[in-house]
């Protein structure tokens, strides 16, 4: 799955002063396309009341595996002000057998306060441009996995608009709700507020693109949002995006939750 798509599955937040509490949270995905299983991917971490910090890893397998040698890794973290997230570090890096690229980004009051690519983004004609409002209250696409429900429940999760920068392109990602369902997985059986996606460019894409039309008008893109328990947020366990060569998924295989354990405590057990 191409860092492009992976970014745009995401989420963040505002709303009424409700305390996060704490949890560790131990999540695995298979990553496929067309049904054919592309890799695995992992987020770890956890919320600490009024902080979180969150570690991502991806690789391809198989042939797919073998012929790009695909593999990428994120980190996050931020502080919880009630149910506003505000990041305050990311970073993230990706490499194939073609092509390795880092970004690190440090956040102040969901503003950016300093990016780093390397190698940097190579300049092209049609790349809309980047202005100091487009740094302005964002999060980046890591820390967007959490998404604090503010006491609605399952019937309003998913009701909102993701304003994100990932230190190129600044992007909305906004979901709509379009029903639960209920899921068994490894370590979680129970409702999931199911969300239907798009995308919306900003700033920094490639406008020409054929790519980036696509995405802009596709409308077969969703989520399902899973309750992080012994906090007011929840995390996507499935995304699907409809992409030019089929359609991509990224579904968890487990979904394992410790509620009123901080990250710390988690590592030191």
């Amino acid at each position: 799955m191409k860092p492009a798509i992976a970014s745009s599955l995401a989420g963040c937040i505002f709303a009424f002063a409700v305390p996060a509490g704490a949890a560790s949270l131990d999540a695995r995905y298979d990553m496929s396309l067309l049904g054919l299983t592309l890799g695995t991917a992992s987020l770890t971490g956890g919320i600490d009341g009024s902080s979180y910090k969150l570690d991502l890893a991806a690789k391809m397998t198989g042939l797919v595996g073998g012929f790009t040698g695909g593999r990428g890794s994120g980190a996050a973290s931020g502080s919880l002000n009630g149910a506003k997230l505000s990041p305050t570090s990311f970073a993230v890096s990706s490499a194939s057998s073609s092509e390795s690229r880092t970004v690190r980004m440090a956040l102040d009051s969901n503003n950016v306060a300093a990016v780093e690519i390397e190698p940097p983004i190579e300049a092209k004609a049609d790349r809309v441009p980047l202005n100091d409002g487009h740094r302005r209250n964002i999060v980046d696409p890591l820390s967007a996995f959490l998404m604090p429900v503010n006491g609605k429940g399952l019937a309003n999760a998913c009701n909102r608009t993701l304003q994100i920068f990932d230190g190129a392109a600044r992007y909305d990602i906004k979901l709509s709700q379009a029903g639960t369902r209920e899921v068994k997985l490894e370590g979680y059986s129970g409702p999931v507020a199911v969300c239907q996606v798009r995308y919306v460019p900003i700033a920094g894409h490639r406008a020409l693109r054929p790519s980036t039309k696509f995405m802009i008008e596709n409308k077969d893109i969703s989520t399902w949002l899973a309750p992080v328990a012994g906090t007011n947020l929840m995390v996507p366990v499935r995304v699907s995006v409809k992409t030019m060569i089929g359609t991509a998924v990224l579904e968890a295989s487990s979904f394992k939750v410790d509620p009123g354990v901080t990250a710390s405590t988690a590592k030191r057990n």
